[in-house]
Order: structure tokens, then C-alpha cells, then sequence
């Protein structure tokens, strides 16, 4: 048996009638809450739960969907403090996916945007449907590219402080991508990440060739750079962070410590470790005990 901790988060929204209705749902399942106590008053706040190891999954589904407007974080206490995080871009970083809105300029917009929402629901293979989508931007000027990111692409929420409190805490950050180096290393760059990975779109005479170049970052990519960081760094699986909102995350959310579904598809959700429905994306700090006065704000 084992110390669980139990992160309930709702910004400026938690109060302790909530504390209490999760108390009572720890006795309705028969869980041995010990204490409860504020990572940050009106926030987040912490129960300490003994349990053991395979119980977790219990004790999150005990009060997740049932403390309204509130998200759950359930993780074993030792090692809660994360040392790598490996995150996705398009709808998890920032509030969009870049080859929506770059074949809006081509005039394919709705075609391929349903080929992206099938394909981050598992629907399709993601090569085919990467390879399918791009070759629809052939002869798009390259210059396109930064009229879109000026215009259409946003950075979600929190991102900035996630990201920049992990690396003054001394963890590593990684922004990896299904899409394009040509948006990921600026938005990498904006809101602070050690590196990224990405795939490169080819360019001939300022035009795009409607293909890629080199390797495809994909869900195996993704998690292949995850567990690299995490060898290099001589970190314990329980020390890793990852979080994404669709398919293609699934292999590196499943390969974290603690993996994370950020308003996230369901066959993502279904395996996350736990789900960012409410908060914006900083609350992952919450889940990792820091406090707000320790948080380098964006």
C-alpha cells in the first residue's frame, strides 16, 4: 500500500463544499482519504488517499464526471514533481490545427479538416492522411506560411507558464508535432520550450510541393522522442509528462508517468492518465504541487 494523491482543480472555482462532496464520494467507494490540504485556496486543492497501486484508476473514476466543472488528477505522491514534459502542438499547445488553416489559403479548408478530425480520432492512419492533406497545398506560396501564423494561430491559455515554471524548476521541454516545422519552431520559441520536433514541409522556387521531407513524425515518433529524453536524462517513467488531445499522442500519453488529455478526443481520452477539461493548461502545475507563487507567469 501506498500514499495516492488526489488534485481536484478549478480555478477560482474550488471551494470547500466541493472538498466536502469529494470526501463523501471517497467514503461511498470505500477510500481511506487521510488529509486534505490547499495547493493554492479557491483553486487546488490535495487529498492524500492510502491505496495501492492498481486501485488509482478506481479512486479517479469515484469522483471524475461527478464534482461538476472540476478536473481530477489521481497520481502516486513520490515523484509527483515532473522532470520532462513532451507535448503536443496543434489543439493542445495552441487552439488550432495548422494545416486546417493553411489549406484555408488553398481553398481546401473543409476537406481537409474532416480528414484531420478523422484521422486525430484514430480513424485514419496518420501518414496517409498527413500525405493526403498536404499534397493538396502543392503550389501554396511559402510565404503563406507566415500570413497564417500572424493571423490565425493562437497559444492556448497557461501554455507559457507550463512551460517556462517545469524549465525553471529544471525539467526538460519538448514540443513535439504531427505538423510543420515552419509553424512549430516560432510557436516553440514563443512560449519557451527547450526543443521540438516536427515534420518538414519541402519548398521548391518559393512554392510548396505538396510533400514532405524526411522521417514523419507520427504517434511512434512521438513516443520515441519521449522515452530518448527520458534515457538521456536518467529519469524514471514516473518522472515524465505528456499531454495532446488526439490519436496520433496516444503512444507517448500511454509512455508518461502521468499522461494527459487535453480536451481531448475519446480514443485519447480513454487511455490518459487523467483529463484537462476545465482549467486552462498551467493547472498541470497544480498537479505537480507547485503553487502559484512559484509560477513563472507568461
Amino acid at each position: 500500500m501506498f500514499v495516492a494523491t488526489v488534485t481536484l482543480i478549478a480555478a477560482g472555482r474550488l471551494d470547500k463544499e466541493v472538498i466536502f462532496a469529494a470526501g463523501s464520494l471517497f467514503d461511498e467507494a470505500a477510500i481511506q482519504a487521510i488529509h486534505w490540504s490547499w495547493i493554492d485556496e479557491g483553486s487546488a486543492a490535495d487529498f492524500q488517499c492510502r491505496a495501492f497501486e492498481h486501485e488509482i484508476g478506481r479512486i479517479r473514476q469515484s469522483i471524475e464526471d461527478r464534482l461538476p466543472r472540476v478536473d481530477v488528477v489521481v497520481q502516486p505522491a513520490e515523484g509527483r514533481e515532473k522532470k520532462l514534459l513532451v507535448a503536443d502542438m496543434d489543439s493542445t499547445i495552441i487552439g488550432q490545427e495548422c494545416i486546417d488553416e493553411l489549406a484555408d489559403y488553398a481553398g481546401f479548408k473543409p476537406h481537409v479538416a474532416a480528414i484531420t478530425e478523422r484521422a486525430m480520432r484514430g480513424e485514419l492512419d496518420f501518414a496517409d492522411a498527413l500525405k493526403e492533406r498536404v499534397g493538396l497545398l502543392e503550389g501554396l506560396e511559402e510565404a503563406v506560411i507566415g500570413q497564417c501564423l500572424a493571423e490565425r494561430i493562437s497559444i492556448n491559455p497557461g501554455a507559457g507558464t507550463l512551460v517556462r515554471t517545469m524549465r525553471a524548476k529544471g525539467a526538460e521541454t519538448v514540443l513535439v508535432s504531427g505538423g510543420f516545422t515552419a509553424f512549430v519552431a516560432p510557436i516553440a520559441d514563443q512560449v519557451g520550450f527547450d526543443r521540438f520536433e516536427a515534420n518538414v514541409l519541402a519548398v521548391t522556387d518559393g512554392r510548396l510541393t505538396g510533400n514532405t521531407q524526411g522521417r514523419i513524425v507520427d504517434a511512434t515518433a512521438k513516443r520515441d522522442v519521449l522515452i530518448e529524453a527520458r534515457d538521456r536524462l536518467g529519469l524514471r517513467v514516473e518522472d515524465t509528462l505528456a499531454i495532446g488531445d488526439g490519436a496520433n499522442d496516444r503512444l507517448m500519453v500511454e509512455e508518461a508517468g502521468l499522461g494527459v488529455a487535453y480536451r481531448a478526443k475519446p480514443a485519447l481520452a480513454a487511455v490518459a492518465n487523467a483529463r484537462l477539461d476545465h482549467n486552462e493548461l498551467s493547472a498541470l502545475l497544480w498537479a505537480q504541487g507547485i503553487p502559484r507563487r512559484d509560477w513563472v507567469e507568461e
